[in-house]
């Protein structure tokens, strides 16, 4: 099971044009009731964490499948259309200055559903926090939505943006761990060289030896491997030592811990004490699709238009007992996924 991908997106400039982004949060509303109706929220949130999923779903409401804007457009027509429809799925989050508004938009949502807010903005933190700092491959994140259902299952959708791409990570709850190996599946066009990965389970140990650094107060020998840790960063790091962080999860948690000072520990850990954390790229995997720019076909709006009402009328009519169409559309699943 996919717990957490990325794909990588080159950055295109502009938008979805209002006319097609109505569209999209038509369809992909009635796609998604279809989905909660027929599998339940379980299996929507299972199927947002899945990035190749995710990147079909851009495709079928009509955005570009290799442009950045794919996991934003893509975001915002899914939060539109599951906040306002009652369909026990909510979004948290978006992008830029929308992103930090994640943690106050799971407060009103997790209260709502009688979950633990701060276990769920917790999660929101830790994600993107991993993606962001421990996981270096050169992707400053920018976008961060969080999926959540009613019975506190959740996915976490974010996008990172480096000079001239941008990369896409996918999260599930369920995981074991935060730290250890929280992914399971990489889609990617391309593999960064000298990616320090300190999730990765080759790094299990150097993150034991950066909690003994911080722990016993090593950390104050000059660093001159790539990272120089100026008089705040020092700072950061005695704070820590104050604090006494039992694990790497509890010290990549705490504030001011970021991209730098994990760094910094990773290289003392390697340079003095012989623990060597994973320097690969955890992305290996890639793939391709169409979308709106006309490629390989325009927007065919009477088409999306009338599925759109299909989809509709099918769950409608199901509603009321009546699920002739309903069954027809399941029959014609079954008889695409035997070809």
């Amino acid at each position: 099971m996919i717990r957490r991908g990325s794909v990588d997106l080159p950055l295109h400039s502009g938008r979805a044009p209002p006319w097609l982004f109505r569209r999209m949060v038509g369809l992909s509303k009635e796609i998604s009731r279809y989905i909660i109706h027929e599998y339940g929220t379980h299996e929507f949130i299972r199927r947002i964490a899945d990035p190749l999923w995710f990147q079909t779903l851009a495709c079928v409401i009509g955005f570009d499948w290799h442009s950045s804007g794919t996991t934003t457009t893509t975001c915002g027509a899914l939060k539109v259309a599951l906040n306002m429809e009652g369909l026990g799925v909510v979004v948290a989050g978006g992008k830029g200055a929308t992103s930090r508004r994640t943690p106050e938009e799971l407060e009103v949502f997790g209260s709502e559903f009688g979950l633990d807010t701060e276990e769920l903005i917790h999660c929101s933190r830790l994600s993107a926090k991993v993606d962001n700092s421990c996981v270096q491959d050169g992707y400053q994140l920018y976008h961060h939505c969080f999926f959540l259902d009613k019975e506190g299952n959740w996915a976490v959708v974010q996008q990172g943006m480096n000079h001239c791409f941008a990369r896409r990570y996918h999260w599930l709850s369920g995981i074991i761990s935060f730290v250890v190996e929280p992914h399971s599946g990489f889609f990617v066009d391309r593999v960064e060289d000298n990616v320090l990965n300190m999730v990765s389970s080759e790094s299990i140990q150097a993150q034991k030896v950066c909690v003994d650094i911080v722990r016993d107060n090593h950390y104050s020998m000059p660093v001159h491997h790539d990272v120089r840790l100026n008089e705040r960063d020092m700072k950061v790091l005695q704070r820590a030592y104050e604090l006494q962080p039992q694990d790497y999860e509890e010290l990549i948690s705490l504030r001011g811990m970021g991209p730098k000072k994990i760094r910094a520990l990773a290289l003392i850990s390697e340079l003095v004490f012989d623990t060597r954390p994973s320097w690969k790229d955890p992305a290996r995997f890639s793939y391709a699709h169409g979308g709106k720019d006309g490629h390989p076909y325009p927007v065919d709006r009477r088409t999306y238009d009338s599925n759109v009402l299909t989809l509709r009328e099918a769950i409608e009519n199901a509603k009321l007992g009546n699920d002739e169409r309903y069954r027809a559309i399941r029959a014609l699943n079954r008889y695409v996924e035997l070809k």
